[in-house]
């Protein structure tokens, strides 16, 4: 588990990171969303060991992160891929990722054993003798990808894991990573994809340099949106809009030719009575659904953006 308290970081007069609490549990695939600048890589090499706080806590599986002892305990059960991929590009995909096991302490038999599953997973098992320099963008970060997994790690952090990957291997990426969710591993996403981020994790913070918002993707839709009940019919008259409006649960009713969008406090409990009352009006239904708001529309909302 990891556990930020109060965790604040200042750079000179700049405050990058304020005041932030957060319990990320295990198995957990946490995600954070938020401007440039927003603070959520600065929040990652906190929780990495990389930079200390200026003031507040860091704890993962209760070890202190600012306690030297435990950060280095800490640093062995973490992989994290930066936003820079920081390869040696005059040697090949093979020796890069057998370099970093090594100093992970991974046993040699079992590094051979490693690299070659991480590269056949992410489909370039055929190009590990081919020096890193050669490489793609999108190359590279599949490789940064296999080294931080290398040492088969407790919990992975990821800062931009499909930035400058073309659709086919951005989709690779998401695959492998939906595979190490069903293995119960904790993860951390920092992403400005709002789509990759809504399809892999359970939970999502919206930051700020503080956290403004935090929550399933479902239940951020509900808290900032609000629910609303889509009812299609053959035909609508004045009649039904007067009778839906009327019933308990109904906040407001919206006619889009022959479609009622209507906001609701608990569509489980009132749309039933909202067909009913359609039907006893004349109304023909031929479906009812919910209005789906993604992450997108949470996150324009939330930050201030024209939606």
């Amino acid at each position: 588990m990891i556990e930020l308290r109060s965790l604040t970081r200042k750079f000179n007069e700049v405050t990058a990171v304020d005041s932030v609490d957060l319990d990320i549990k295990d198995g957990e695939v946490f995600g954070f969303i938020g401007p440039n600048g927003a603070g959520k890589t600065t929040t990652i090499r906190m929780i990495c060991t990389l930079i200390s706080p200026t003031s507040g806590t860091v704890r993962v599986n209760d070890l202190d992160a600012d306690d030297p002892k435990d950060a280095l305990q800490i640093r062995s059960m973490i992989g994290f891929l930066p936003e820079v991929p920081g390869l040696y590009d005059t040697l090949s995909a093979h020796r890069n990722l057998d370099f970093y096991a090594s100093l992970y302490g991974v046993p040699a038999d079992r590094r051979e054993r490693r690299i070659k599953e991480l590269l056949e997973l992410l489909g370039i098992w055929d190009r590990r003798e081919d020096t890193v320099g050669k490489f793609s963008k999108g190359m590279k970060q599949k490789i940064a990808i296999a080294r931080a997994l290398v040492h088969d790690p407790e919990f992975l952090f990821l800062d931009e894991p499909t930035s400058g990957l073309d659709p086919e291997a951005s989709l690779t990426v998401r695959n492998f990573l939906m595979d190490l969710k069903k293995e119960g591993r904790t993860i951390f996403i920092n992403t400005h994809n709002l789509d990759d981020a809504e399809r892999l994790c359970d939970t999502i913070g919206v930051m700020r340099t503080q956290l403004l918002a935090i929550g399933s993707p479902e239940d951020l839709s509900h808290r900032f949106w609000g629910r609303t009940t889509v009812v299609h019919l053959r035909s609508i008259a004045p009649p039904m809009l007067d009778a839906v409006r009327g019933l308990p649960g109904v906040t407001a009713v919206k006619q889009l030719e022959n479609a009622l969008l209507i906001d609701v406090t608990d569509p489980e409990s009132v749309n039933p009575s909202i067909v009913r009352e359609l039907i006893r009006n004349g109304g023909e239904v031929e479906f009812v659904n919910e209005l789906k708001r993604s992450l997108e529309d949470v996150y324009l909302r939330l930050l201030g953006g024209k939606h």
